[in-house]
């Protein structure tokens, strides 16, 4: 159960030892703050939750400000929860954690919503062929088809591919390495990209399937 929460700052660009351009997105690491501890014995799992981004008490409800100051953190208005399944609780009440948790070369998975991108339809969503471009076609190169089930039952089954709403939901790129840490600035550049906008909130947790060794 390693991880922190952060703020994607932007790609740049990072030269190795050899001199080799690396692709790197920034992330503003913590500090966050353990504002909870949750245990088998009283919610039936482990896990702790993690707050960042402090901000003055006038923007948090009295409940959000009751559960930080049990806690004995500061006010901060961004939580998650991390769970763990090994039952692994290193962490305590009102813990600190920065970007030092991690070091350069590991192995990491993050999590961030990506960006919206409104209503697109099955061409630009799923990949959808489209029609063919001859035979007297002229409104017809990216319709999605048919997508009945015939005369039984009769209708498109519910989850069906199609036309909506695209981006804007919660996406984890695994197995991604940590090219530097600046703990002083509480920075981690990650190689190749990561879900959401500059600005976006991020969960950078350890890799759950990095191969070992």
């Amino acid at each position: 159960m390693k991880g922190i929460i952060g703020k994607k700052v932007g790609m740049t660009q990072l030269f190795d030892e050899s001199g080799v351009v690396v692709p790197v997105t920034v992330i503003e690491a913590g500090p966050c703050y353990v504002t909870q501890v949750k245990t088998v014995e009283v919610d039936g799992y482990n896990a702790i939750q993690l707050g960042f981004e402090e901000v003055a008490e006038r923007k948090l409800t009295k409940g959000q400000k009751g559960h930080l100051q049990k806690a004995g953190t500061p006010t901060v208005r961004r939580l998650r929860e991390m769970r763990s399944d090994d039952g692994d609780t290193q962490f305590n009440l009102g813990d600190v954690i920065k970007a030092d948790i991690f070091q350069d070369g590991e192995v990491v998975d993050v999590i961030g919503i990506s960006k919206g991108k409104g209503f697109a339809g099955g061409v630009k969503r799923h990949n959808f062929a489209g029609g063919p471009k001859t035979h007297g076609q002229s409104d017809r190169h990216r319709a999605p088809g048919s997508r009945g089930a015939g005369t039984t039952p009769g209708h498109t089954w519910p989850g069906s591919k199609g036309p909506g709403q695209m981006g804007n939901e919660q996406v984890t790129v695994q197995n991604l390495k940590i090219a530097l840490v600046d703990a002083e600035r509480n920075l981690i550049a990650i190689r190749g990209a990561v879900p959401g906008p500059r600005g976006g909130l991020v969960l950078v947790r350890a890799s759950k399937k990095a191969k070992k060794g």
